[in-house]
């Protein structure tokens, strides 16, 4: 019999014993005939060589609301005197190896040694792209983070940090913080796995922040699938006034539409919550899949444009870039690239 060696408990509406799954949503597992096929037969676009973009040096503290893009689905969330950073990675290959496996097109937009004082880690799911063991060390080290990740993850993590603070949480659970923070796990429609005995065998999720006046949302890796959960987000938790959504790492789609949306299956899930700012992420860090690096960015601005929304509100984040509500931040610091 089988055993999962993250996570023990009853059966849900998404957990049958052993393996998390999506409800109502198509299988994400594939098998190696796929993979071959898709490795044979796909027809992946180069990549152009990312611009050399300067590094960002945050500051210590924002009194309302900032994201700082560090890279892929990396981000500093600065809200209210808080600063949470999102599926940290600041290692060079998205990887179990130092040596093979997806590396960095552009260095991370933040230095490592400019962060500010970190205090809170949003972890959302397993994969290496989202969870770096080296950065958790590292920041465990430094500051001492509190980790709030999904059912099943503090056990992986827990083995490299082994006094790593956590909060962990299933689909809608809350997490109430100090000053009546709260942070809520939402479904995704995505899978897990960190090695090959292991697919969903922890949780997936993304999350929303609400503060005293503002409500951010961070989607983690998910699909677009039927729209349902978004629109249930909407009507439980409110309008987000930020959104970070990913855009990237979706073709083929005949084998990556359910568990990557794309540029515009992202618009989409920004009109589903009616939030007020997006800011796309996920993208052109790490080659994952066949579409191009600029592919993304030229999706989002042609969807944005055929639905008559300011490109504004919905910016391709750049690794470096600060963004608030409206848009760019102007008065982002910046120092030449390290």
């Amino acid at each position: 019999m089988p055993r999962n060696p993250y996570h023990s408990g009853p059966q849900t509406s998404h957990f049958d014993g052993l393996r998390f799954f999506n409800p109502d949503h198509p299988p994400t597992d594939r098998a190696l005939r796929e993979i071959l096929r898709w490795k044979m037969k796909g027809r992946a676009t180069p990549w152009t060589p990312a611009p050399n973009r300067p590094q960002a040096i945050p500051e210590a503290r924002v009194p309302d609301l900032s994201v700082t893009i560090v890279g892929h689905a990396t981000a500093l969330i600065q809200i209210e005197g808080l600063n949470i950073l999102t599926d940290p990675v600041w290692s060079e290959r998205a990887s179990p190896f130092s040596f093979a496996g997806p590396r960095r097109a552009c260095p991370p937009g933040i230095a490592f040694a400019h962060l500010p004082p970190i205090d809170i880690v949003l972890l959302s799911h397993n994969h290496y792209d989202h969870m770096d063991l080296a950065t958790l060390r590292a920041l465990q080290t430094r500051d001492r983070p509190l980790i709030v990740t999904p059912l099943g993850n503090d056990a992986i993590v827990r083995r490299a940090v082994p006094d790593a603070r956590f909060q962990t949480g299933d689909w809608w659970d809350v997490v109430v913080l100090a000053g009546g923070i709260e942070i809520t796990f939402l479904p995704a429609q995505h899978w897990s796995a960190r090695t090959g005995r292991d697919r969903r065998m922890a949780l997936w999720s993304g999350f929303m922040v609400r503060t005293g006046s503002r409500l951010v949302y961070f989607a983690g890796d998910t699909a677009y699938g039927n729209g349902r959960i978004f629109r249930e987000m909407r009507t439980r938790m409110g309008r987000p006034d930020m959104a970070l959504i990913p855009i990237g790492a979706y073709e083929p789609r005949w084998f990556m539409k359910a568990q990557h949306a794309d540029a515009r299956e992202a618009v989409q899930i920004m009109e589903d919550l009616e939030a007020e700012q997006a800011v796309g992420i996920h993208w052109g860090v790490f080659r994952l899949t066949d579409e191009g690096r600029e592919e993304p960015p030229a999706m989002l601005a042609a969807s944005l444009e055929a639905r008559g929304i300011a490109a504004a509100r919905f910016p391709a984040g750049e690794p470096g870039a600060s963004y608030g509500m409206g848009g760019v931040r102007p008065n982002l610091v910046l120092s030449c690239t390290e």
